[in-house]
């Protein structure tokens, strides 16, 4: 369900705190609430990826955000449970905290599993490699890239760099954590040039952590630029955008593919506006 007119992370939280989105948020309380620093570093990799996610349990789904090294203490836990989302929401709490009770409540009115416009796709049994590279190539698989695309890559992860350049798109990538990627590529910080010099944007849920995601939003309007989400951070946020400014989404509730050497799956969405 998505609340009408919406431009902004801001303005989906008065929606859901108004009551247009649907039920009113202070009926759904945290029963859990947790603090997740996770490390992986892939055969014949030389990188080591660094990961620190906040989750919020509501019923039977999960809040997903993901922050930066120092910018949450895990002591929040002790001080989450038991509040309802209304309360998080109007609160000060820290930004991971208000998107992971974003994403909770957005999940709990329309878990991705039954949503009528979900595609699930069912990473397969296997090593983290194996299932890194079938997550990514189900991503990229959002994409319809011509020989020569330029497309802007926000949050670098390795095997989606390579996903894209074998469709035959020229992958530009930008992120804050990495100088270049696996194969050499330089990584910009500069998020607007990147998403201007392109013709097609990817990038992570992480942007709707570091405020980043109306920037970025707001540009690909402006541009009339099609924009595709990965996201484990705040999936269901991201998808109340879905043809707002976004134009695909590769959804990944918790618990991540990176938990689990089982099948698990992701959930894709397209808009009207095709990429």
């Amino acid at each position: 369900m998505t609340a009408p007119a919406i431009s902004s992370v801001d303005d989906l939280v008065a929606a859901v705190l108004s009551g247009s989105v649907g039920p009113d948020p202070s009926t759904f309380a945290v029963t859990s609430a947790f603090w997740l620093h996770h490390t992986t570093r892939l055969p014949g990799a030389d990188v080591t990826y660094r990961n620190y996610y906040v989750l919020l349990r509501v019923g039977e789904v999960f809040g997903a955000c993901s922050f930066e090294a120092g910018e949450l203490d895990p002591s929040y836990c002790a001080d989450t449970s038991g509040r309802t989302l209304a309360d998080v929401l109007r609160s000060d709490d820290p930004p991971p905290v208000r998107i992971a009770a974003l994403d909770a409540y957005l999940a709990s009115v329309e878990p991705h599993h039954v949503s009528p416009d979900a595609e699930e796709v069912v990473l397969p049994a296997g090593t983290p490699d194996i299932r890194a590279r079938a997550r990514d190539a189900a991503v990229a698989g959002l994409l319809d890239v011509a020989e020569g695309t330029k497309v802007a890559l926000i949050g670098v992860v390795n095997p989606l760099v390579d996903a894209i350049t074998a469709r035959g798109g020229i992958c530009l990538p930008c992120d804050f954590n990495l100088l270049q990627t696996a194969s050499g590529l330089l990584v910009s910080r500069d998020m607007t040039a990147v998403v201007d010099s392109a013709d097609a944007v990817v990038a992570t849920g992480m942007t709707l952590s570091n405020g980043t995601f109306d920037v970025l939003l707001d540009r690909c309007r402006q541009q009339k630029k099609p924009l595709a989400i990965y996201a484990q951070t705040g999936s269901a946020v991201a998808r109340a955008f879905l043809g707002s400014g976004v134009s695909a989404l590769s959804a990944e509730p918790f618990p991540f593919s990176q938990f689990s050497s089982r099948p698990t799956s992701l959930y894709r969405y397209h808009s009207r506006t095709d990429l």
